[in-house]
């Protein structure tokens, strides 16, 4: 979000928290992208903000997950409790409120990010909840690429490179037949959390389903070799496919990730070095 448009998310925020008896007289800013994740103090609540109109469903999908994996025990942050479950709405923004959790230390080790993946695949394994599957964000990846409309900056030659990419990774991981359970969606080192009560995954408005090696591709790679009976090839066809993907969405028109269009030049730098691999 620009400036304005973050200050207004944040005051949002701050009115409806007030309105339900959290003190916020305090506001940190700690992320900001197409979202914003505020910390308000003295009450210690984090509010994740979006514009109503994209996030209101998301928002509400991510606590219903989260509440429940939070109730099996799974590894994940949790709606905050002083508060009911539930999304709010305040100026065109939908506003969710989360416990706050302290960071120890900026990062998890590969074994306990392993440990901490499979006990969530645990827990989102015995869920039952109308879902998307992995293919479905892989077509609005697809739908990015197609238009130029929605990708004016996005070159040709590179357009056919995201295009042949999407399509024949997406082919590669369907074909492949591995068994499908609910899924984190972007279980990445920024959606781990290393807190006092271990690790903790975030964010679960991207869940989806597909094989766990789809998940297992978004970690670091020294966490593979600590997690259980993996396709080790499939996860390396899930990870170029994760690639392609968030090349994709950093040439959305719309993209409001910092710094986005440089790390899209990046990602297809690493697409290319791979095409002659892959016979893109």
């Amino acid at each position: 979000m620009d400036p304005s448009q973050s200050q207004a998310a944040v005051e949002a925020a701050k009115s409806v928290a007030s309105a339900l008896g959290l003190r916020a007289e305090d506001a940190l800013l700690l992320h900001n992208s197409n979202r914003i994740a505020v910390r308000f103090l003295p009450c210690d609540v984090l509010a994740r903000v979006g514009p109503a109109r994209t996030h209101g469903a998301d928002f509400g999908f991510e606590l219903e997950v989260s509440r429940r994996l939070a109730a099996s025990g799974a590894p994940c942050g949790e709606p905050d409790p002083r508060v009911a479950p539930r999304t709010y709405e305040r100026d065109g923004f939908a506003i969710t409120f989360w416990t706050y959790y302290e960071p120890v230390s900026p990062e998890t080790s590969p074994p306990d990010f392993a440990q901490a993946l499979h006990r969530l695949h645990a827990g989102l394994r015995k869920m039952t909840l109308p879902t998307p599957h992995f293919t479905d964000r892989v077509a609005e990846a697809q739908s990015l690429v197609g238009d130029p409309v929605l990708t004016p900056e996005l070159r040709a030659a590179d357009r056919e490179l995201l295009a042949n990419a999407l399509r024949t990774l997406r082919t590669a991981v369907v074909q492949r037949g591995s068994k499908e359970q609910l899924l984190h969606g972007e279980p990445h080192p920024g959606n781990l959390l290393n807190t006092r009560d271990g690790p903790l995954f975030i964010d679960l408005q991207t869940a989806c389903r597909g094989p766990v090696e789809f998940d297992v591709a978004h970690a670091p790679d020294a966490v593979v070799a600590h997690y259980p009976n993996l396709d080790t090839e499939l996860v390396d066809q899930c990870r170029l496919l994760k690639l392609a993907m968030v090349a994709a969405w950093r040439w959305d028109r719309n993209d409001e990730f910092p710094d986005g269009r440089r790390m899209g030049e990046d990602l297809l730098r690493q697409l290319r070095a791979a095409s002659d691999r892959l016979r893109l």
